[in-house]
């Protein structure tokens, strides 16, 4: 599977308001095209977890001392990068709106 590079992608941060007759213009209806991008959203979101666990891994500190209590610039660093990047909501409905997301009605089928 074909990694996606949601950092390069040009999004606002910021919610914005949004005009939702847009939303259904592919299905028909709005409601699925909500379910569509709460699916899309939990898929980036799983995505990022496993990006931002398998950077961590590489600045994590190998002693179990708990008294040893110091501050790790680089995973600091990689926190505020991910913590600063777009919500999987807001990339979500950017690739929807933009005809980026792949979907399939199974209902229309029967």
């Amino acid at each position: 599977m074909k990694a996606i590079d949601y950092k390069k992608k040009n999004i606002d941060c910021f919610a914005k308001t949004k005009d939702l007759r847009n939303f259904d213009k592919d299905t028909n209806n709005f409601y699925k095209s909500i379910v569509i991008m709460s699916k899309r959203a939990d898929q980036i979101a799983t995505d990022l977890k496993q990006e931002f666990q398998e950077s961590s891994h590489q600045y994590a500190t190998k002693s179990d001392s708990l008294e040893e209590v110091f501050e790790n610039r680089e995973q600091i660093e990689l926190s505020r990068f991910y913590e600063q990047m777009p919500k999987p909501t807001q990339l979500a409905m950017y690739e929807f709106e933009n005809g980026q997301v792949y979907f399939k009605d199974t209902t229309d089928e029967e």
